[in-house]
């Protein structure tokens, strides 16, 4: 989906597709006929954008069989989906019955990150639309925190760096403009938008920049004005933004509270949760260690890194983190010029929701992704941007 911001440029809205995680390409193409299409006609639109997740083998295939990459291209074309972004973060298995950790590995101090980065350049330099030469890719926060050691980071700093050459390289070649963000998450190196400034000013390269997830920002209780204040002193740019809601517990200390809590707290994904306290944020791993270790104090507002879908909050006594959302997107796409032009819905965990809350079949599926995306819609329009054709 198009929009046109106040300044006359373009601002892109797409979802992410590692909510249908595919490792192959067989997969991929799979993804477009049974979930992007659907989705796509439900809004009535001509043309949806997706955020394409490619996973390593999907993505060695592209960029070493350029008939796969135009046969990729063409079904794109056909069903009325483009691609502007894709997601890097996720390198394989993000499909499996139990992700958590493994979701950060190889990090960005191990060549298979560089490599897998770029070749996920070489393959949206490819997909752009023809009326469009700037494409962005989001990337893990550099490791998770226990794996990093200066000698690591040092690594990652010249991987980061080796990778801006080559998009230098390869805008030379096509015509393209890449860019990647480094997407802060709790727990990681890069836990919150003030934890990027330091790291992006030493790699020192406008193509190196930072992704906006509004559900981690808000599990992290960064407030958005303040941190993307910051972000536009220090020069870091906001490649793009990814557009989620977090889960948000304001008694926890309430048995019912609790018990909502619990039902959330399942094997798949890390959802790492976080206390809101004088001192700052205090946190836990994931949900079910702050429910059962005591580990946080229950007595103030808890957080917890669960994407939760937009246009549904879950029932009290929890709610989700929209008011952050809103108030980010306020300031990323409603000033007088957009901070970005690439925004992302995100909401990969619908089916590690509650069994009450998880969509049953494809149908209910693409009917949700659908009622997300015409909630952003919605903001974009309510903040003065036109939706295009």
């Amino acid at each position: 989906m198009r929009f046109r911001h106040p300044d006359g440029s373009t601002v892109h809205l797409a979802y992410c597709t590692n909510v249908h995680p595919a490792e192959t390409l067989d997969g991929v193409l799979a993804q477009l006929r049974d979930h992007c299409e659907p989705v796509r006609r439900r809004l009535g639109r001509d043309r949806l954008g997706i955020g394409l997740w490619l996973a390593r083998d999907a993505a060695r295939t592209l960029v070493t069989d350029p008939s796969a990459l135009r046969g990729l291209r063409t079904a794109l074309d056909r069903r009325g989906l483009e691609v502007v972004t894709l997601n890097g973060f996720p390198y394989e298995g993000f499909g499996a019955q139990q992700v958590k950790y493994r979701v950060y590995r190889p990090d960005w101090a191990d060549p298979e990150r560089l490599d897998h980065t770029t070749a996920l350049a070489r393959v949206l330099a490819g997909l752009l639309p023809d009326d469009v030469t700037e494409g962005t890719i989001s990337t893990l926060p550099l490791a998770w925190r226990t794996a990093h050691d200066e000698t690591r980071a040092a690594r990652a700093r010249t991987a980061l760096r080796t990778l801006a050459d080559r998009l230098d390289a390869l805008q030379d070649l096509t015509g393209r403009s890449l860019r990647i963000g480094l997407e802060p998450e709790p727990g990681c190196v890069v836990e919150t938008t003030r934890d990027a400034i330091a790291p992006l000013t030493a790699i020192g390269h406008d193509r190196i920049g930072i992704c906006v997830d509004t559900c981690h920002l808000a599990t992290s209780f960064e407030d958005p004005h303040t941190a993307l204040d910051a972000l536009t002193g220090a020069g870091v740019p906001v490649v793009k933004s990814q557009l989620s809601a977090a889960l948000h517990a304001e008694q926890p200390h309430r048995p019912e509270v609790r018990a909502a809590l619990a039902a959330f707290a399942e094997p798949r994904f890390l959802h790492q949760t976080r206390a809101r306290t004088p001192d700052g944020p205090l946190g836990t791993d994931d949900l079910g260690e702050a429910l059962h270790t005591g580990a946080l104090p229950d007595g103030v507002p808890w957080r917890s890194h669960f994407h939760v879908p937009l246009h549904a909050a879950p029932a009290a006594p929890l709610t989700s983190t929209l008011p952050v959302l809103k108030s980010a997107l306020t300031r990323l796409a409603g000033g007088p010029h957009p901070l970005t032009r690439h925004l992302e819905v995100e909401t990969y965990t619908w089916q590690a929701l509650p069994a009450a809350l998880r969509p049953r079949a494809r149908a209910q599926l693409a009917d949700g992704i659908a009622a997300e995306l015409a909630l952003a819609r919605d903001l974009l329009t309510d903040l003065g941007l036109k939706e295009l054709p």
